[in-house]
């Protein structure tokens, strides 16, 4: 659907079904990229998953979902794409992160760790859509194109310059 809904426009996009948190599937997708596009420049990980219990309450399996997908998933992913920057010599590619505020603690590689942005992940962690808007309501949250503002931002960077650790916040947050 967003492939229809940005034809026409400058630039090109190739929709590819991928689970992230199977081996495999992330391959492939970098074979196509590799294929139809020459290769991947820019990385930008942004799938995550949040597990809404505490240590003494969750499971081991809900554990397991999680760091499958926000470890184990988003190291294959940069793997996949520091191999495709360093065999086509790509010296000026970038990795991007986007994470919680939680996962901070990044180096070499650039971080965007937004406080809470208005999207699916709530409900997608497993609350309802009514306490979902009920969360948004309450607190003030960053929008979604707050967010791909700054990954430009982080992009537009000089070569020499390299922007590693970004927090963002509302700033009506308390």
């Amino acid at each position: 659907a967003l492939a229809d809904e940005l034809k026409g426009q400058p630039g090109s996009l190739l929709p590819i079904e991928c689970d992230l948190t199977k081996d495999d599937q992330v391959l492939a997708m970098f074979a196509r990229i590799k294929r139809e596009l020459g290769g991947v420049d820019v990385c930008i990980n942004n799938a995550g998953k949040a597990v809404l219990s505490s240590l003494t309450e969750g499971t081991p399996e809900q554990w397991r979902q999680m760091l499958d997908l926000n470890v184990v998933a988003l190291c294959l992913c940069t793997r996949e794409a520091l191999a495709s920057m360093k065999e086509r010599g790509v010296d000026d590619g970038h990795i991007i992160h986007i994470n919680s505020i939680s996962g901070r603690r990044v180096t070499v590689i650039s971080a965007i760790s937004p406080g809470l942005v208005k999207t699916e992940f709530v409900v997608n962690a497993g609350l309802s859509e009514e306490a979902a808007g009920h969360i948004y309501q309450q607190l003030p949250t960053l929008q979604v194109d707050d967010v791909t503002e700054t990954l430009i931002h982080v992009l537009s960077a000089p070569p020499n310059v390299q922007v590693q650790d970004v927090l963002m916040r509302h700033t009506q947050y308390k």
